[in-house]
């Protein structure tokens, strides 16, 4: 069946996607906690709090409980001062490694110039749906 794209279409992608990464994560971490240590990784240069991470939490994914959530990773001792500690770290390049194998056969072959109009035109319906909520 072809979905057209739309709404639709993204969320059946993201459902399926999240699926595999749930598979992955298994009882180690939830979806929110490893985005979160995903942003940490990503804005490590950035980020000087876990006060700073939450509001780019808050921000970027729309978690509500993102403070309580960074709390949580601290205490842990995946994360200090906002920043992935050596174990968070360690986690990150193993389940991105697991995620990059698990994943390889969906992204293989596809043209490059549709990956690139793809990026296009999410990044701009990232944009205006961002847009629409401020």
């Amino acid at each position: 069946m072809h979905t057209p794209f739309g709404p639709q279409l993204i969320g059946q992608t993201e459902k399926n996607l999240n699926a595999i990464l749930n598979a992955i994560l298994g009882d180690r971490l939830t979806e929110p906690q490893w985005v979160i240590l995903r942003l940490a990784h990503l804005l490590e240069q950035q980020i000087t709090s876990g006060d700073e991470l939450a509001r780019e939490v808050a921000d970027r994914a729309r978690f509500r409980d993102a403070d309580e959530l960074v709390r949580g990773l601290t205490a842990a001792g995946w994360l200090d001062h906002g920043r992935l500690t050596d174990n968070g770290r360690r986690l990150v390049s193993e389940i991105q490694a697991q995620t990059t194998e698990r994943a390889a056969p969906i992204w293989a072959d596809l043209p490059p110039d549709d990956v690139a109009a793809a990026t296009r035109v999410l990044n701009e319906v990232l944009k205006r749906a961002r847009e629409v909520l401020a």
